[in-house]
């Protein structure tokens, strides 16, 4: 498995996986090029299993370009024949250091990490392990379901 910065090239792989993986939410190639656009605020990467992109994960810098970082993971999806196998682990682990290391060519450093996900999603327990994130509120019938919001606080330890 290969964690790398998504390439322009790769925009249908990414839709094909975010529409397979988010079957409730439409126009998967527009969202991916709208915000793929929007580098370095908004930051791609991918996961590539024998030449093929099976997952990715989408990094978002809130609340303007400071230089302790607010980052969110917006999403992260694995297509849904390929979970299991710790891709969307590998996303967080591998992808996380380059993130930083964007951060570092403009002195900036990562603060905390917002997370927020459907209540039912069993993906909070790789945000725990991963990043340390903790539940800090529960906001119902958000999207569609009740939505977790989680916060990881003081990352910069964080694949140190």
């Amino acid at each position: 498995m290969n964690i790398r910065a998504m390439l322009s090239t790769d925009l249908d792989a990414v839709a094909a996986v975010h529409k397979a993986a988010f079957a409730r939410q439409q126009y998967s190639k527009e969202w991916i090029s709208a915000n793929f656009a929007a580098y370095p605020r908004m930051q791609f990467y991918v996961a590539e299993v024998d030449g093929e992109i099976r997952g990715f994960i989408h990094w978002t810098q809130k609340s303007g370009f400071r230089p302790e970082v607010i980052l969110e993971l917006e999403q992260i999806a694995v297509h849904p024949d390929a979970h299991g196998k710790g891709i969307g682990t590998a996303l967080i682990r591998d992808s996380l250091p380059l993130v930083k290391a964007q951060l570092a060519t403009r002195e900036a450093v990562l603060k905390h990490i917002i997370v927020t996900t459907r209540a039912d999603n069993a993906a909070q327990r790789i945000y725990q392990k991963e990043l340390g994130a903790e539940i800090e509120a529960v906001i119902t019938n958000l999207y569609s379901a009740d939505e977790v919001f989680m916060i990881a606080r003081n990352v910069e330890r964080i694949n140190n």
